[in-house]
């Protein structure tokens, strides 16, 4: 089974989705939208290969509902995302996959139907920093939409959901943050904290 070139997986956050959750950074994205605040992780050479076997064993052993895709861009992965997809709701976690594409797009492409088949709640659009959203919850613009692919998510309301943000603190030092931040929010944190000690990560 192909492996998943990642940023880096964070087991157990509540702040990337409805519940509790793994949450996966795929590295690599071709749409680089303007004002992403993820550039680094726009090159397909940073990260690590993952065994998706691996990524589902150990979200189970954490206790999650599901998985949250994030990036970068999972469908330029399209085959590999596919199968943790699948995996995952074999395994009966839920799949909430973001994505730079629109949904009308993904459904045209043969290899995105695993993945698309296998997700059941789709947050679709690219990141427009001149359309800025200020009333639902992880997304960064207003043109971004959430689609039910399935009714597992059915319930979930953007609206009445407020973001989160989780901040974790490892031994050596160093700060994990996971979690919606607007630009200016974020440059603040990293600026309080420490830029090169932080991990940044934002869903637009």
């Amino acid at each position: 089974m192909a492996a998943i070139r990642v940023s880096r997986i964070l087991h157990a956050t509540t702040a990337e989705g409805p519940g509790l959750r793994t949450a996966v950074w795929f590295q690599g994205c071709s749409i680089r939208c303007k004002g992403c605040i993820n550039p680094h992780l726009f090159s397909e050479l940073g990260g690590f290969d993952m065994d998706p076997e691996k990524v589902v064993g150990e979200a189970v052993s954490h206790g999650v509902e599901g998985l949250t895709f994030l990036g970068g861009e999972p469908f330029d992965q399209a085959a590999a995302a596919g199968n943790l997809a699948r995996l995952a709701q074999q395994a009966g976690l839920g799949v909430v996959c973001f994505s730079g594409y629109q949904h009308e797009d993904l459904a045209v492409r043969p290899d995105a139907d695993e993945l698309l088949k296998c997700t059941d709640l789709l947050v679709d659009g690219p990141y427009r920093a001149d359309e800025p959203e200020a009333i639902r919850a992880l997304v960064g613009s207003t043109n971004q939409r959430f689609i039910n692919l399935t009714s597992r998510y059915a319930d979930f309301d953007p609206v009445r959901t407020a973001n989160r943000l989780e901040m974790r603190v490892a031994a050596d030092g160093s700060v994990e943050v996971a979690g919606f931040l607007q630009r200016p929010e974020l440059q603040d944190l990293t600026a309080r904290v420490g830029a090169s000690r932080v991990w940044r990560r934002n869903s637009a």
